[in-house]
């Protein structure tokens, strides 16, 4: 059965007979030359941002903790989807007993689901601090919070199909490799159409909606700041609105970086799922090109433009991660060390609290 997708395709699917089909080796040597160069730079940047953020983490504010989990979601990516892609690039063909065939591609999908539903979550928490601030407020802080774990058990169980319908097979006489089986001629466009679906559709739709919503309320705060900032009750009521509908300065930060995270997810795996969806209902799909290639591979990009966005609205978090690599400079390390804030202080005091309980 020769294969319609090319290896970079978490979802590679088989075609109607098997075989031993020769690759392109032009086109391996680039693909293996990108996702070499993915692999580094994500693996360095969130491991990097992970760190630093893990050196915060008894001071870190929600935000930070769903940006948190979005980097442990992009390294799953970057260790379980893209090395092993590397690999399989190299050797052609895959190494390994059939529980690593269907781990592997069990776990491609989990990066797939959670960068995914991370960013849905975290889109989610600025609307209800936006949109319904009061909710927000009555929160109790906690860093493993509900829709965090959520978004984890959606992924762990969303990507269980995979461990199923991937298995090591014999492509052709002695030559074996990780290939899913479908039932024809539906079976492919089924399971590619349904995870497209759930993993970039459904996703997508909910993530405009509720920017669509937290971009109305900032209007709306900030004419209502306009038009009653001449006077001193206008002030006041500029104040209270501003303290009600959430709009702080800090906040309106926050949902900044939160557009431009969405843009980018939108941007890198857009291309991805149009290209797989081509390739199941377009027999006469150019799937062993370069510019299928490349396009099929924007999606892992995604993975590095992450904690860009994130240093880029951080303008301390760049010192502090230059810090946790030089500790051994005496001026390097003074800038680790936090500011005074409310909820530093408000955590010691309680900590001290309980201690002298």
């Amino acid at each position: 059965m020769a294969r319609i997708s090319v290896n970079t395709s978490n979802l590679t699917v088989d075609s109607a007979l098997f075989g031993d089909v020769p690759r392109d080796e032009r086109l391996a040597r680039m693909e293996i030359t990108l996702l070499s160069i993915i692999f580094v730079t994500a693996g360095i940047l969130n491991f990097g941002l992970l760190l630093a953020l893990w050196k915060r983490r008894k001071h870190l504010s929600r935000m930070r903790v769903f940006v948190f989990h979005l980097c442990v979601a992009d390294l799953v990516v970057t260790f379980f989807q893209v090395c092993p892609q590397l690999m399989w690039d190299i050797t052609d063909r895959f190494i390994g007993p059939d529980i690593l065939c269907r781990a592997v591609k069990y776990l491609q999908v989990v990066g797939m689901f959670a960068s995914t539903y991370m960013i849905v979550v975290m889109t989610l928490d600025r609307y209800q601090a936006i949109c319904n601030p009061m909710v927000t407020f009555q929160r109790r802080r906690a860093r493993w919070n509900g829709p965090v774990c959520a978004a984890w058990c959606v992924s762990l169980v969303g990507s269980l199909p995979q461990a199923f319908i991937f298995s090591r097979v014999e492509v052709a006489p002695g030559v074996y490799d990780c290939w899913a089986q479908f039932i024809k001629p539906w079976g492919t466009r089924a399971y590619v159409t349904w995870t497209t679906l759930v993993i970039f559709v459904l996703p997508t739709v909910v993530i405009i909606a509720c920017q669509v919503r937290i971009c109305r309320a900032v209007q709306t705060n900030f004419q209502m700041k306009t038009h009653h900032g001449g006077d001193g009750v206008g002030r006041t009521l500029s104040s209270r609105a501003s303290s009600v509908a959430g709009v702080s300065k800090a906040r309106v930060k926050t949902v900044k970086m939160t557009v431009v995270i969405v843009l980018a997810y939108i941007i890198c795996w857009t291309p991805f799922f149009t290209v797989q969806l081509w390739s199941v209902w377009d027999s006469e799909a150019p799937t062993q090109t370069v510019t299928f290639t490349i396009l099929m591979l924007l999606a892992s990009l995604n993975s590095c433009v992450n904690p860009c966005i994130y240093l880029l609205f951080n303008k301390k978090l760049p010192r502090r991660l230059v810090a946790l690599m030089c500790m051994s400079h005496p001026d390097v390390k003074e800038c680790v060390q936090e500011e005074p804030t409310t909820t530093s202080s408000l955590y010691i005091s309680l900590k001290s609290l309980s201690e002298s309980r």
